[in-house]
């Protein structure tokens, strides 16, 4: 006798006639079994594939069977629908908190130094971008106390008229002539000189129509080749709405990006932003980045939390430890001579 057919002796008559009861037992009973098994009137074979639409955990032999059982079914098809989701929303936060935990782990990990020195000193170049200047010329960016030392030509004898210190063509005529140079670093795919064309979208300088659109494009080719202060302007458009709607969700992703490539700035405002949040672990942890990386204003804003308890002797002592290496690798007497003679020759 088939499992079936001694469920079926247990039967209850009324006048539609004998209706076979088959529960979840039954179901679970058909579970690595090749045949298929009508929840309704016990049914075999393998033309019983009609599965309930919702929990899809029950079959039929055919539509009358699926609607003549729904009502006893009703129970237990919402409490699997019930775990089912309470299953797939466990798996989704245990989703969230791992993916969270892997972006925490990228996003505060100590970025390395620039990859280049200055090309003619060989010294780490300073974070702050008023101690190095950018040559259209060649390319190349240069420390600002090489920048403003004297050139000398292969005999050691100054050179009296004004040229780039490293590849000593004459400086740009005009600012549409800088511009014309940059343009062709944009064309050899520089990221630098396509930052800055874009700066002068932005600003409308240097006989460029401002352009915010134009600026955001320059901006998102030179991030995608690397560099990462693109990435911070790109996040400053969005938090202050320049030429785009404000959109804080989206500056902070743009800001994380540039934190992570290395840009200090985005750093130190990644690090405000978490403080204004009263996420005062979070913002420590970036400002802690960012003083070693030789921003001065995250190791003032670790001074103000440690004056107001939010942070330790040690997490200050370490900030102000790690900023002194920080200006022992890119000090130099002739940087300081430059800074001396022009404000905006100050690297640090």
């Amino acid at each position: 006798m088939s499992t079936s057919d001694k469920i079926c002796k247990d039967v209850s008559s009324n006048d539609d006639g004998v209706v076979c009861e088959v529960n979840d037992k039954l179901q679970n009973m058909s579970i690595g079994v090749a045949v298929s098994v009508c929840a309704n009137c016990g049914k075999e074979g393998d033309d019983v594939n009609n599965v309930c639409n919702k929990c899809k955990q029950v079959k039929y032999c055919n539509a009358v069977c699926k609607k003549v059982h729904k009502k006893k079914h009703k129970k237990d098809c919402e409490e699997y629908q019930r775990r089912a989701a309470e299953k797939h929303n466990e798996e989704l936060r245990l989703t969230a908190e791992h993916e969270a935990k892997l972006h925490d782990e990228k996003l505060f990990k100590q970025p390395p130094p620039p990859a280049e020195d200055c090309p003619i000193c060989f010294i780490r170049l300073p974070t702050r971008k008023s101690g190095s200047r950018y040559m259209s010329c060649c390319g190349k960016e240069i420390c600002c106390g090489c920048f403003y030392a004297p050139v000398f030509d292969d005999q050691g004898n100054e050179v009296t008229e004004e040229k780039c210190p490293f590849c000593r063509r004459t400086p740009p005529a005009s600012d549409e002539d800088n511009v014309e140079r940059l343009k062709v670093r944009v064309e050899a795919g520089d990221p630098e000189a396509i930052y800055a064309v874009g700066v002068f979208y932005r600003e409308g300088v240097s006989g460029i129509i401002q352009d915010y659109t134009k600026a955001l494009e320059h901006w998102h080719r030179a991030a995608e080749l690397g560099d990462a202060q693109s990435y911070c302007l790109i996040g400053i458009s969005y938090y202050y709405g320049h030429g785009v709607e404000v959109d804080k969700k989206k500056a902070k992703h743009y800001y994380e990006l540039a934190a992570i490539g290395g840009d200090t700035t985005a750093r130190h405002n990644l690090g405000i932003n978490e403080g204004e949040a009263g996420n005062v672990e979070r913002a420590l942890k970036h400002h802690l980045i960012a003083a070693r990386a030789g921003e001065n204003e995250s190791l003032k804003e670790i001074q103000e939390l440690y004056s107001k308890g939010d942070a330790t002797k040690d997490d200050y002592m370490t900030a102000l430890q790690s900023y002194q290496e920080y200006l022992g690798e890119i000090k130099s007497a002739q940087r300081d001579k430059a800074a001396a003679a022009r404000e905006d020759y100050h690297y640090y």
